[in-house]
């Protein structure tokens, strides 16, 4: 039996008090429907179809997904009403896996428990519940349990009466069910209640009334099913999702100077030995190697650091490769395309972008370095520039071997520096340097004797 997922994301999320849907509202830089589109890849389903209302185009331009299946729920008329909008394309013999684009921490090996309770079963049709205890469960729909314990019904928090509102066993609206069932009891339901909408939980009884029994599984974690409908909500799922990802990171070898003051906002693989100080944001893919230390307030993005490195406070990587026992900042920002070997030094306020730069080299202050190739033991000297564009193109900028470069030095690209070369401070480098030469371009000093310095003027 093949397993389809379909994923409820038409609301419009009014309380987010926001323009955009409210399933594109991000946790951990990723949209929470999109948290919950990789979950149904993770569990391998065989087909994903998307129940999309209000932003229905930005929510499909946003994705951009061909494999999806969408389904339009033009009038918002409940759960029910939206599950239906898919059931044209479900295969007849699937297994169904209803999920919510507002409810993206649910696990993958949570949702495995409750699609293995109705594979497990022999019969033909098979409704499963995940349901979770929750030590407040006001707004929620109520388990109602019969006196065998097996479950008769979901009772919405409205429509219950106070014994059942005593009930803290809950529904998190996910459930796995037979697509020949689904199609039987969805067009049976009726709109005949408070809110005057088709409720996805009316379903239970009609299966109860066909004589198939209610699995259920339960979700140890509340909040692996918490939605969110507001910014307050929001918020509290990604500090939980943050607070999380620590935990994996902690368990994995690594020491952070505190769990409450991380952001992972992608994937951060770290090996063993890892320090990372306070306030520090990793987007998109990174790696972090052996006895990496990473400083305070340090926001790295799409980069590989290798062993015994260390990123000084307040520096900014993206895109880069970080070499063995390089050390980088404080105050340093390396951009797309920096690549640096082993033991090379950028210092305070430097800025590197579109360079690759050799063993044991350094560019310790207040620099920049753009489309360049620097060999080994290479000295730049603070205040150098690679003067990389003309207005229209960019150049390139070579320094071989144990060049030297004096401070304050401007390097107008194309322009090659031969081995062991010395340019002295404040040149202005319009042409190749050959191997051992000293280049120095600079303007002649000239010291005029009597000169007299400008007075202030008197004023009335």
């Amino acid at each position: 039996m093949t397993l389809e997922v379909v994923v409820l994301a038409a609301g419009q999320g009014s309380r987010m008090r926001s323009a955009l849907p409210k399933v594109l509202h991000p946790i951990a830089g990723k949209s929470m429907l999109g948290h919950v589109l990789d979950l149904a890849k993770a569990i391998a389903s065989n087909k994903t179809h998307v129940v999309i209302g209000h932003g229905a185009e930005q929510v499909k331009q946003t994705i951009a997904d061909t494999a999806i299946q969408w389904a339009l729920q033009s009038e918002q008329k409940g759960t029910g009403h939206a599950v239906a909008q898919a059931l044209p394309a479900i295969s007849d013999q699937a297994q169904v896996l209803i999920l919510y684009g507002d409810v993206p921490l649910i696990t993958a090996e949570t949702l495995m428990q409750l699609i293995t309770i109705n594979t497990e079963k022999a019969a033909a049709e098979q409704l499963a519940l995940l349901t979770v205890e929750l030590a407040n469960p006001a707004g929620y729909g109520r388990i109602v349990r019969n006196s065998d314990n097996r479950v008769v019904a979901i009772v919405e928090h409205k429509e219950a009466s106070v014994e059942q509102l005593k009930i803290n066993e809950v529904n998190t609206g996910i459930m796995c069910v037979s697509a020949t069932a689904l199609k039987r009891w969805l067009p049976a339901l009726s709109a005949n209640n408070v809110q005057g909408e088709y409720y996805l939980t009316d379903i239970i009884a009609m299966a109860v009334n066909d004589g198939i029994a209610i699995n259920v599984a339960k979700a140890d974690e509340p909040m692996e099913v918490q939605g969110a409908n507001t910014r307050l909500q929001l918020e509290q799922l990604e500090r939980f999702y943050q607070r999380r990802y620590a935990e994996q990171l902690m368990l994995a070898g690594a020491s952070l100077a505190d769990a409450s003051r991380i952001d992972v906002r992608g994937s951060l693989i770290t090996g063993s030995d890892v320090f990372i100080d306070i306030n520090c944001v990793f987007e998109g893919e990174v790696i972090i190697g052996d006895g990496v230390r990473i400083g305070p307030n340090c926001h790295i993005t799409n980069s590989n650091i290798a062993s015994k490195a260390e990123i000084k406070a307040n520096s900014v990587l993206e895109g880069a490769v970080v070499g063995e026992d390089c050390s980088i900042g404080p105050f340093a920002r390396l951009r797309p395309g920096t690549v640096l070997a082993a033991d090379v030094k950028i210092g305070n306020f430097v800025e590197t972008k579109k360079a690759n730069i050799g063993i044991g080299s350094k560019v310790s202050h207040l620099s920049y370095i753009g489309d360049a190739e620097i060999g080994c033991n290479v000295n730049v000297g603070a205040g150098t520039i690679t003067c990389n564009y003309d207005g229209v193109n960019k150049y390139k900028t070579t320094l071989a071997d144990d060049v030297f470069v004096g401070s304050n030095t401007a390097l107008v690209a194309p322009v090659t520096v031969g081995k062991a070369a010395t340019i002295g401070a404040g040149s202005v480098i319009t042409g190749n340097i050959a191997e051992g030469e000293l280049a120095v371009a600079r303007g002649k000093q000239r010291n005029i004797s009597g000169w007299q310095r400008p007075k202030k003027l008197a004023r009335d």
